[in-house]
């Protein structure tokens, strides 16, 4: 019996000595897994709180809990509004990240080695305010119709999680909706959508000749290889060959970007070639990412390039609520990050469908929004010429017409632009993949809905 006890106290020591350790471990050296948590809870709050103007009780008991890890339940974060700066880590203590708020370029998720120059956002474009009175965009009224107020009112189309849902018809909101707690002042994060965005920016200077599609050479560290061969069109459409894992439920490449890399382009760059530019498909932030280097590299002046969104795009549309992120070294997270309000998604979208004019001022060349509409070689018809999806035949698309579009993003963004019809239809909210929620019948019952 002596033994047996002994024994029990020996092995209880162990164990807690095992306990002890495996915390230590924890402490000194998180694994990845964690590390990205920790990245993306700090990151997603400090955006939301910051740009949005939200709770983070809220947007950790929501936003950040909409991936589904379990792990994920035990963040703990710290906002610092005086240095406007969040902290998450696991259980409070392990695993720790920060994120830090930069006015006008949004939240960049920290390294974790020496703190980053803090840049500003100087020579944005000055937006009037909207007249309330006149109707959108001009100002903010509606021009309400009855018809698409009541496909709105049907939750089996706007679906679980809906944030807001705004339908433009021939220049004019025609009928809005919004979730609980979000309403038209609410800046919404795009998700994936910021790629279409991103394409928009390119296209503006391709219009001005500062860039070409046929561009090869895009970078300097791709100098002496094979990936010198990648055009500017090919990293458009998608079809540039570069090696990248786009999956998120794991820490891959697009995780690693993300949460862990503070220079996101140079990660991204390192990726190596695995097909022949041109033959192959692959749905790539990585590659969006690259994009955004390549043509702020095109500006001799940083900061003229961090201000150049305003300057191009979204001052010219009225888009007072726009922001797109940056990362720690400052560039533009192309990929994944801007916020706007859904009234000013529907601004963007309406660009689209007038081909790239606004209000008699063409700021996009008709050609390149028509490449948002034109299948590229290996995607099987699904995705465009231009970062942006097109409907795949069946399931209802055979009865919408065939210049259909859509910017798309995670957890079930969408801005989907008609242009035959004068129609655009920007849906946004918390609905992950998982639960199954598609646009295309909201957008099939609006097109029917307003003739």
């Amino acid at each position: 019996m002596r033994i047996l006890i002994r024994l029990g106290k020996l092995l209880l020591v162990l164990l807690v000595l095992a306990v002890i350790g495996a915390v230590a471990w924890l402490y000194a050296v998180p694994p990845a897994l964690l590390r990205v948590g920790s990245g993306y809870a700090a990151k997603i709050v400090c955006s939301n709180v910051f740009i949005a103007h939200r709770e983070p009780a809220e947007v950790l008991a929501d936003d950040v809990q909409a991936p589904g890890h379990p792990l994920l339940r035990l963040m703990r974060v710290e906002v610092q509004p005086e240095r406007q700066r969040v902290r998450a880590a696991l259980l409070g203590s392990i695993a720790p990240r920060e994120a830090v708020y930069r006015p006008g370029l949004g939240c960049s998720v920290l390294g974790e080695g020496k703190q980053p120059a803090l840049l500003a956002l100087t020579g944005g474009a000055a937006i009037d305010a909207a007249d309330p009175g006149r109707p959108w965009p001009e100002g903010d009224a509606l021009v309400p119709s009855d018809a698409a107020a009541r496909v709105l009112a049907r939750e089996d189309l706007t679906g679980a999680g809906m944030r807001a849902v705004v339908v433009v018809k021939d220049g004019r909101i025609v009928a809005e909706r919004y979730g609980e707690g979000f309403d038209a002042a609410t800046p919404l994060l795009g998700w994936s959508m910021t790629k279409t965005v991103n394409a928009a920016l390119i296209a503006t200077l391709l219009r001005d000749g500062r860039m070409h599609l046929d561009d090869a050479d895009l970078l300097p560290a791709w100098k002496d290889d094979g990936r010198a061969r990648i055009t500017l069109a090919r990293m458009l459409s998608m079809e540039s060959g570069l090696s990248f894992n786009e999956d998120y439920g794991a820490v891959a490449d697009v995780t690693r970007m993300l949460y862990l890399e503070p220079d996101m382009a140079r990660f991204a760059q390192r990726l190596p070639l695995e097909a022949e530019p041109g033959t192959t498909f692959s749905y790539s932030s990585g590659t969006a990412l690259l994009l955004s280097r390549i043509w702020q590299n095109r500006f001799a002046d940083p900061a003229e390039a961090l201000a150049y969104p305003g300057r191009a795009l979204f001052g010219p549309l009225g888009m007072r609520s726009a922001v797109l992120e940056i990362d720690e070294a400052g560039t533009f997270a192309g990929s994944s990050y801007m916020y706007a309000t859904a009234r000013d998604w529907a601004r963007f979208g309406l660009l689209l469908a007038e081909e790239g004019v606004w209000q008699g001022r063409r700021l996009l060349p008709a050609d390149l929004v028509a490449m948002m509409r034109t299948p590229n070689g290996a995607s099987g018809g699904r995705y465009s010429q231009m970062q942006t999806w097109l409907p795949a035949r069946g399931e209802g698309t055979d009865r919408l017409p065939d210049d259909m579009f859509a910017l798309q993003g995670h957890d079930g963004q969408s801005v989907t632009v008609i242009p035959s019809r004068g129609l655009v239809v920007v849906r946004m909210g918390l609905s992950p993949s998982r639960n199954g929620y598609r646009p295309t019948p909201l957008v099939r019952e609006l097109v029917k809905a307003l003739p």
